[in-house]
């Protein structure tokens, strides 16, 4: 807020040439390691949209895990910004399975119009399972790509929840583990209105910027979002409160499964995926825990809940910057 507060004094051109934006720009050269491509935009469908689009193809197919949030969370935006077919891929535990995206990339054949072309591999990390891609997995996935000659995209709403994880830098995640382009989130640790799409590969430049303008998308008072950029980024901020956001919800799965709420999986992010009880259920809502059902992931866990849970479901927690021990301590005396 007190960097908002500077980069609204006095006058300052528009449409991102201005010295925030520069600052923010190099904050995020530091970070990958090299020179990037940014653009920024308001929110993270925004970003994942105008990145994909920016690699899309006539006949395009963009590949992803069948539960991520292009698939299923953003009403078909990337459609709205370029024709193309959404093609959702299973995977235990929210991450592509590699033997499944290969087997995927050789159906679409070679040449073949009606079949359509692969133009696009997406993965998320940290994934809608609260579940992280490491670097060799990103690797891994992004050969697989390559070898149809698509782009790979992240979307990287939570990425620094990942990199505070994995323990891993921002470049070893990304371009040197064969990504082209991250949509690049900043709320999840604090940011008011800071998403970016930053590319690797400059070649597409100037044409993501025509599409960025035609989108709507490019901001008059950019040094706004840039300001946020530099705040987050230039001391590490972002990856302390990450890092924070996470040992909470490392936290809150031990004091759910001491309570008889047991993760699904063990927490590597930020999220909280538990089994509860129609009882526990109630309990916390009494006492003002914020937390929602989860009930389309349940196939990916097992048919069923584990045993002695059989009427349980499953809820998703999310801890943030600002969890608080006190807070996890209200979710323990809930359940007691």
């Amino acid at each position: 807020m007190a960097l908002l507060g500077e980069a609204n004094v006095g006058p300052a051109p528009a449409y991102g040439n201005d010295v925030w934006t520069d600052r923010a720009k190099a904050a995020l050269n530091a970070l990958f390691e090299r020179e990037v491509t940014v653009f920024f935009v308001a929110t993270g469908s925004g970003a994942n949209s105008l990145a994909i689009a920016a690699y899309s193809r006539p006949g395009g197919i963009t590949l992803c895990h069948r539960d991520s949030h292009i698939a299923r969370d953003e009403a078909g935006a990337p459609l709205q910004f370029a024709p193309q077919l959404i093609d959702g891929l299973d995977g235990a535990a929210g991450r592509i399975d590699p033997a499944i995206l290969e087997e995927r990339l050789a159906s679409y054949r070679r040449g073949n119009l009606n079949d359509g072309r692969p133009t696009v591999v997406s993965l998320t990390n940290v994934n809608e399972f609260g579940q992280c891609y490491s670097a060799a997995q990103v690797a891994e996935l992004a050969r697989l790509a390559k070898t149809r000659d698509c782009t790979v995209h992240m979307d990287g709403a939570r990425f620094f929840n990942a990199l505070a994880y994995l323990g891993a830098s921002a470049a070893d995640l990304t371009w040197r583990a064969g990504v082209d382009v991250l949509s690049l989130g900043l709320t999840k640790v604090g940011g008011w209105c800071a998403e970016m799409v930053v590319q690797f590969d400059g070649a597409l430049a100037e044409d993501t910027a025509y599409r960025h303008k035609q989108a709507a998308m490019l901001l008059s008072k950019n040094r706004f979002a840039s300001a946020q950029v530099c705040a987050l980024l230039e001391e590490g901020h972002a990856m302390d409160l990450a890092l924070h956001a996470n040992r909470m919800a490392e936290r809150l799965g031990e004091t759910l499964a001491a309570a008889g709420a047991p993760p699904a999986l063990a927490p590597q992010s930020n999220e909280v995926f538990a089994w509860l009880t129609p009882d526990r259920v109630a309990r916390l809502k009494a006492a003002s825990v914020t937390f929602a059902p989860w009930l389309d992931m349940r196939s990916d866990f097992g048919p069923t809940p584990p045993a002695g849970l059989a009427d349980a479901v499953l809820h998703r927690f999310v801890a943030s910057f600002r969890t608080t021990d006190e807070d996890i301590e209200a979710v323990a005396a809930a359940l007691a």
